[in-house]
């Protein structure tokens, strides 16, 4: 089978039409399942099978072994459109499935697992030797009623299970490992709220919690307190991190916020933009400038300078005395996360787009924001990238190749720009300096 073959039959189902049948379309829907899983199974095998080519073209032309896979999950990021993060984890569930999972990548062709759950089934067993991975394989999935009917937890709670009772000494090395990973992330939610997790062992994670709630008992129905047991533990949360006395004042951090100048001043209704979340409502955006403003942390204006047609980025005014810091933040404010298409990451890098070596220059231009796992794949062999040539009033765009020849453009993201050309604020500054230059003239005459 060939990527042809799959284009066509993926048409004949965009095409395809479905009578109002109840029953027929629960079949459909349990037939499409199965097509979901086998189609898993087989993208697994494949992505093995590419890793392992690159791999040995790589080891033919002498690289040393370091070398061999680097870059590659990478390229099954791309083509799965998920970010180098996520394509490294499903390199390393195909391999798995493939070498040391075999029962488990059957009932997944077979269409008795999904992808999900077969994920589930590797990871907790990936800090087993090969042959116990394999043991747990066979015990769980070599016989294809032991897992019928079962969920998502009950599934994993096997897995761990037997892990535990095969290795429980892997299992603790593991345990130990995993508190290395501890870490703080923020994720947007809808109605413009954000979650705030901390990654720690469960011990911790128990007591802060148990501690959260305590207190907030305390406070539940006393005197004029009207606040929820979750609103109040949500507010306490954030006074202990931020050491503020009242959740509803501000915390002294860097927050970016980028506004056109018609959306600040009330005469338009254009969205801003809140680094670290997305875009936010224009009322909503004013209201956090005024409330920054009325507060006693400090708070800055910097100028953007875009095109007001297409919102494109042309210059950033720069309050820093280093050139390479101010223009780091340019292409931060610029490109917003990692430029790579489908990765969402935080930038880490400003990358040279055409590298130093090769006469690339330092400057936006030839500048993109990059995630580290980005950054480093695009050093790999076979990997090449060009910065298209700004037209004006463009946006910022710049085109990569990878090893097996397949091509992918990046674009920045618009700024948010007025509605009009010549915007309000502008109009009235024009105003103002005509009438000084009229009263200039005047007195001169």
């Amino acid at each position: 089978m060939n990527a042809s073959e799959v284009l066509g039959f993926v048409a004949r189902l965009r095409t395809s039409e479905f009578d109002d049948d109840a029953a027929a379309g629960i079949d459909l829907i349990s037939a499409l399942e199965d097509l979901k899983s086998a189609g898993s199974a087989h993208q697994a095998t494949v992505t093995d099978a590419v890793a392992n080519s690159i791999a040995a073209e790589r080891k033919a032309k002498g690289r040393p072994k370091a070398e061999w896979r680097k870059g590659v999950a990478s390229q099954i990021g791309l083509a799965r459109r998920e970010s180098p993060n996520k394509g490294g984890r499903l390199l390393g569930l195909a391999r798995a499935l493939v070498h040391e999972m075999p029962h488990t990548h059957a009932r997944l062709r077979s269409g008795e697992l999904n992808e999900w759950r077969a994920t589930l089934i590797a990871k907790e067993t990936a800090c087993l030797t090969a042959e116990d991975r394999r043991s747990i394989d066979e015990q769980l999935c070599s016989d294809s009623a032991t897992l019928k009917n079962l969920g998502d937890n009950a599934i994993e709670r096997r897995a761990r299970t037997l892990a535990a009772e095969l290795d429980p000494a892997s299992v603790a090395r593991r345990k130990a490992r995993a508190f290395e990973q501890r870490r703080a992330s923020t994720r947007p939610h809808p109605d413009f709220m954000c979650e705030f997790k901390v990654m720690t062992s469960m011990d911790r994670g128990v007591s802060m919690w148990a501690t959260l709630r305590r207190d907030a008992d305390s406070l539940v129905g006393v005197g004029d307190e009207r606040r929820t047991r979750d609103q109040i533990m949500a507010d306490l949360a954030f006074e202990r991190i931020t050491g503020t006395a009242h959740a509803a004042s501000g915390a002294a951090v860097s927050v970016n916020l980028v506004i056109s100048d018609e959306t600040l001043f009330g005469h338009d209704s254009k969205p801003a933009h809140l680094s670290g979340y997305g875009e936010i409502p224009a009322s909503i955006a004013r209201k956090l400038v005024a409330d920054a403003a009325a507060s006693p942390v400090r708070t800055e204006l910097r100028k953007l300078y875009a095109e007001p047609l297409s919102g494109a980025l042309t210059a950033m005014e720069s309050k820093a005395r280093s050139f390479p810091t101010a223009l780091a933040t340019l292409i931060d404010v610029r490109d917003r996360t990692c430029r790579t298409p489908w990765c969402d990451a935080p930038i880490r890098h400003r990358d040279h787009i055409r590298s130093h070596a090769h006469g690339g220059a330092t400057s936006a231009h030839n500048g993109a924001g990059l995630c580290a796992a980005c950054n480093y794949a695009k050093e790999a062999d076979g990997w090449t990238s060009t910065p298209k040539r700004q037209e004006p009033r463009a946006i910022h765009v710049y085109d990569f190749e990878t090893p097996t020849g397949h091509r992918y453009s990046s674009q920045a993201p618009p700024m948010p720009v007025a509605r009009r050309y010549c915007s309000f604020v502008e109009h009235e500054f024009a105003e103002e300096y005509a009438a000084k230059l009229l009263a200039t003239t005047h007195r001169a005459a």
